[in-house]
């Protein structure tokens, strides 16, 4: 099963507990790679208790300083997120996610990320995402708690490994024959296409609104391989030279 590809990445979690629980639910699903960016209580006793005999896990899990390190490397990444955003983005329910990671694993780096356990991911987190996930619950009671929500999204993984079924996803870099853009990649082109912006004045960096999440929704959605991010580059590169006077 192409479960090796796919890495769990917590976000500041700030208990041990939580961050042992969420190995035991890895490990119950065949998932072994958990990335911690920045835990604020971690190694510690309590989550090698309750870890129970996912200490492997736990030991070879990666400490991160930021979320952008984390992922660096990562064609696909998966947000999960209970929260309306104010510009909508592609959400779906944790089978779909599930065929839609095992299917860009099949190749290619993948993540899952989970936020804090009181706040989640910020709106900044989840702009890194293709996809969000939402873990239907009880609108009266909707708060899982973090190894819960691992839990859930983990054997949805497994189950779509075991499937055997087609995925409706189609797998972009097997049908270009050319690697999707990794999440470093993609974000040297934001900060490129933003700085493009401001120096030409289309974007006023005291009032951008929403502006820049737009323009990340929508080159997101497309699905940009190296080439294609190596080639926009390219075009803002262009497009702040100075223009050569005429020959008199």
């Amino acid at each position: 099963m192409p479960l090796s590809r796919i890495r769990i990445v917590l976000v500041q979690p700030s208990h041990g507990g939580n961050i042992g629980g969420c190995a035991r639910a890895m490990k119950n699903m065949g998932l072994t790679r958990l990335v911690l960016v920045a835990p604020e209580d971690f190694p510690g006793e309590e989550a090698s208790a309750r870890a129970a005999g996912a200490d492997d896990v736990l030991n070879q899990a990666q400490l991160c300083a930021t979320l952008d390190e984390a992922i660096a490397d990562c064609h696909l990444v998966v947000g999960a997120s209970a929260r309306e955003r104010k510009i909508a983005w592609p959400m779906l329910a944790p089978d779909e996610a599930a065929r839609r990671l095992v299917t860009a694993a099949g190749g290619q780096e993948v993540a899952v990320l989970f936020g804090r356990e009181r706040t989640g991911l910020t709106n900044d987190e989840l702009d890194r995402c293709q996809i969000l996930v939402n873990i239907p619950a009880n609108p009266e009671f909707s708060s899982l708690n973090l190894a819960c929500a691992v839990q859930v999204i983990a054997y949805e993984i497994r189950c779509a490994a075991e499937s055997g079924d087609p995925v409706a996803a189609t797998d972009t870099a097997a049908m270009l024959g050319e690697p999707l853009a990794t999440s470093a990649e993609v974000q040297r082109f934001y900060q490129h296409l933003d700085q493009v912006m401001v120096e030409t004045g289309f974007l006023d960096p005291n009032n951008p609104r929403l502006l820049r999440r737009r323009i990340m929704r929508l080159f997101n959605r497309v699905e940009l391989t190296s080439n294609e991010v190596n080639i926009l580059r390219g075009i803002l590169s262009a497009a702040t030279q100075p223009v050569p006077k005429a020959k008199s």
